[in-house]
C-alpha cells in the first residue's frame, strides 16, 4: 500500500489548538469495527460504552520539558529536542539547523525569554535517522532529565501555533501520569482522563492498570516513503509494572474480559509485549501497525484524530479497514470534531475480532 492511500481532507480550522475547557469534555466518536455503526456521543459518556469488567490499560509515561532553546556562536539560534538519556549528561537528540551543529560543535541553553544562559549543550557524535549524540552541563556537572525539567520548555506539537503556556503545563499531561519517563510526545488519549472518569469506570467494576512507553519519534515522524513496506519506525522503550503485566497475563490467557487500549501508545506496547503466552516486562520496539495487521491482545481503542498520510492513522485503519476509517474520519470532519493532541476521540470497538476476520 501507498502512503497517499491514507490521505484526507482536513480543514486548518479543525486542527484543535487548545483543549476543551474541561478535561473531559471532549466528543467521542464511537465506532463498531465489526458491523460499521457509528454513535456521536461524549467522553463523559465512555462508560456507556464499555462493558462491566473491562481492564483499561492506559500510558501514565511523564512528557518532558524536552524542547532546548540554542544560541550558537556568533549569535545564531539553534534548537534540540532531547529524545531519550544514552548515559550521564549524554541525550539522543534531534538538533537544528543540523548543518550548523555538527559534532564538536557547542552552544548555549538558553532562555528564549530573556536570553539568560541556562547550560551548555556540545554536539558529540552523529546518530542514525539524522540524530545526534549530545552533552549537557552546567559548569562542570552533567545535566539529567531532572535538570532538563528546569531549563528546558514542553515540547507542543508544531501544528500547536502557540508557545506552553501554564494551561499546558497541566492540560499537555496525563491527570495520572507517574513521576518518570522521558516522552517527548503525550500520549492524548489518556488527556481526557479526569480522577472522576477514572473512579467511574472501577466503580462499574472496570480495571485500569497502566503501561509505559516513552513515546518518541516512532509515534510521530511522518512517513516520507512512497510505499509502506519502505517506513521504518524508530524505537521506543517500554515498561509494564509487575502488577499490570500479572493483570494482562491472566486476561489474555483466560480471555475473560473484555481490554481497552486507552491510546495507540498503549496498544503498540502490549502488541508489541505479548507473544502470546507471555508478557515482557520491559524492552524496545518499532512495531507498524499497517492493514493485515492482526490484533493479538486489546478488543477496543481509544484514539484521538490523527493527521493525513501518518503512522497512527495507518494503524486505525488497521483496526477498522481502510474504507471504514476513511468514512469516519469524514463524517468527524463534516460533523466539526477536533483533531490532533487537544482534540476530541474515537472509540473503536471489536478491533481485534475484525482484524482476525479478515
Amino acid at each position: 500500500m501507498k502512503r497517499t492511500d491514507f490521505s484526507f481532507s482536513l480543514p486548518e480550522a479543525l486542527i484543535a489548538q487548545h483543549p476543551a475547557e474541561e478535561r473531559d469534555g471532549a466528543r467521542l466518536l464511537v465506532v463498531d469495527a465489526l458491523t460499521g455503526e457509528r454513535h456521536h456521543s461524549t467522553i463523559r459518556e465512555l462508560p456507556r460504552w464499555i462493558e462491566s469488567g473491562t481492564l483499561c490499560v492506559p500510558n501514565d509515561v511523564k512528557v518532558r520539558h524536552a524542547r532546548l532553546h540554542l544560541r550558537r556562536a556568533g549569535g545564531g539560534a539553534g534548537e534540540a529536542l532531547l529524545l531519550r538519556a544514552l548515559a550521564e549528561g549524554a541525550f539522543e537528540a534531534m538538533v537544528r539547523p543540523g548543518v550548523k551543529l555538527r559534532p564538536g560543535k557547542e552552544a548555549d541553553v538558553v532562555n528564549p525569554s530573556t536570553g539568560e544562559t541556562l547550560a551548555r549543550l556540545t554536539v558529540e557524535a552523529n546518530l542514525p535517522e539524522g540524530l545526534r549524540r549530545v552533552s549537557l552541563h552546567r559548569g562542570e556537572a552533567p545535566l539529567d532529565w531532572e535538570e532538563v525539567d528546569r531549563i528546558g520548555r514542553l515540547p507542543l506539537p508544531p501544528y500547536i501555533h502557540h508557545d506552553p503556556s501554564e494551561s499546558d503545563e497541566t492540560r499537555y499531561q496525563t491527570s495520572f501520569h507517574a513521576a518518570s519517563g522521558e516522552a517527548v510526545a503525550a500520549p492524548t488519549a489518556g488527556l481526557h482522563f479526569t480522577p472522576e472518569l477514572i473512579g467511574q469506570l472501577q466503580a462499574q467494576g472496570c480495571d485500569w492498570r497502566p503501561v509505559r512507553l516513552h513515546v518518541g519519534l516512532g509515534t510521530f515522524r511522518p512517513m516520507t516513503a512512497e510505499h509502506l513496506d519502505e517506513h521504518v519506525m524508530h524505537e521506543e522503550r517500554f515498561e509494564i509494572p509487575e502488577s499490570t503485566a500479572e493483570a494482562l497475563e491472566t486476561t489474555l490467557r483466560q480471555r475473560n474480559r473484555p481490554l481497552l487500549a486507552v491510546g495507540t501508545t498503549s496498544l503498540r506496547t502490549l502488541e508489541a509485549a505479548w507473544n502470546g503466552e507471555t508478557l515482557r516486562r520491559t524492552d524496545a520496539t518499532r512495531i507498524f501497525i499497517r492493514p493485515g495487521y492482526r490484533l493479538r491482545t486489546a478488543d477496543h481503542l481509544l484514539t484521538n484524530f490523527h493527521l493525513p498520510e501518518s503512522t497512527l492513522f495507518v494503524l486505525v485503519s488497521a483496526l477498522l479497514g481502510l474504507d471504514l476509517a476513511q468514512r469516519a474520519y469524514a463524517e468527524a470532519v463534516d460533523a466539526g470534531y477536533r483533531f490532533f493532541s487537544y482534540g476530541d476521540a474515537m472509540l473503536i470497538l471489536n478491533a481485534r475480532k475484525r482484524t482476525e476476520a479478515d
